[in-house]
């Protein structure tokens, strides 16, 4: 590790084993009585956790008593923590939400997105349909919060910072990270997006595998958020995605999440480890083969499973069908191994 640079060397692009790309990035994974295990460049600096911060925004349904009221189940919370592609899977489940709080899609906040599932988008422009709030990768979470307003009679201008959600929301992230809370930045789909250091995020998914820890309210909601996404990784993220492949891949014992602009986070109940990374130029094929190294490294995954070969060591391959070229961890990012628990 260099402790000069503020981002290190993680991911490389080859062609003809020269070096065409290189991908920087930043990497803490948190053990036991929040000791850093290892770190990767800087830290500390302030990221946008994005969508990795949906575990934490579900919270407050939970904490407030909502979730049971309204009698939520694993699938329900597993939606309310993902950025899903759109697939009928993935939308019933949250169109009949909806019905069940006795709202309509058209009170989702968080905008019209076509669905990434391509038989999903095939399907509508087929039939000449128009995509709709559902099909947004993180409609589930804003049900979940349009469940909170609505259990708490709260205005449902729920995306402002000021709104006593958000608030709420702010509170959690400030206690699980350890860090004051202050900036923040609107997300893709409206909600604010606190700001926290990597160190931060990743001590607050280690504090996701201390439950006990955080109270007896917190600790059954964090149980039930973190159960809905081992046992429905397909709801976190769909079919094909690192989300979902890479917890299937260690048989749910680990949730992972990602977050827009090359972030992800991972939470290790077993051996009490939070993980949080940055790729800093928001790469999602560098994001995706760092998690699947750190994972590695961790010992939850072994190198040869296809879904760590698929992000990892990846084949380049022209329209010819010719290999190209490489996508593979740096040498110094992959001999760090000796730096891991």
């Amino acid at each position: 590790m260099s402790e000069s640079l503020p981002y290190f060397p993680m991911i490389q692009v080859l062609r003809n084993d020269f070096l065409e790309s290189l991908h920087f990035g930043s990497a803490v994974v948190i053990g036991p009585g929040k000791k850093s295990l290892v770190e990767f460049g800087d830290v500390d600096r302030p990221v946008f956790p994005r969508s990795a911060m949906k575990i934490i925004q579900a919270i407050p349904l939970l904490d407030s008593g909502a979730a049971l009221h309204y009698r939520l189940q694993p699938q329900h919370l597993a939606l309310a923590c993902a950025s899903h592609q759109g697939s009928p899977m993935h939308t019933k489940i949250l169109k009949k939400w909806l019905t069940e709080i006795g709202l309509t899609q058209t009170d989702l906040k968080c905008g019209v997105q076509p669905p990434s599932d391509k038989i999903e988008r095939k399907k509508l422009n087929d039939c000449g349909q128009k995509p709709s709030e559902l099909h947004n990768n993180c409609s589930g979470k804003h049900v979940g919060f349009l469940t909170y307003v609505k259990y708490h009679g709260l205005d449902t201008d729920y995306t402002c910072a000021d709104h006593p959600l958000q608030r709420k929301i702010k509170m959690v992230l400030g206690e699980l990270s350890g860090e004051t809370i202050t900036d923040f930045g609107i997300d893709g789909c409206s909600a604010p997006n606190f700001m926290c250091s990597l160190r931060g995020l990743a001590s607050a998914m280690y504090a996701l595998t201390e439950p006990r820890s955080l109270g007896k309210v917190r600790s059954k909601s964090v149980e039930a958020i973190l159960e809905g996404m081992q046992h429905y990784p397909l709801l976190v993220a769909g079919d094909g995605r690192a989300c979902s492949e890479l917890m299937m891949a260690t048989e749910s014992s680990v949730v992972v999440k990602t977050g827009a602009e090359g972030v992800f986070v991972a939470v290790l109940p077993k051996n009490k480890i939070g993980v949080a990374l940055k790729i800093v130029d928001g790469s999602t094929r560098a994001s995706e083969a760092a998690i699947a190294l750190i994972l590695v490294r961790l010992g939850v995954l072994s190198e040869d499973h296809p879904a760590v070969r698929k992000r990892l060591f990846t084949e380049i391959r022209n329209w010819s069908g010719k290999l190209t070229g490489k996508i593979s961890p740096t040498e110094v990012f992959w001999d760090s191994g000796n730096k891991f628990v």
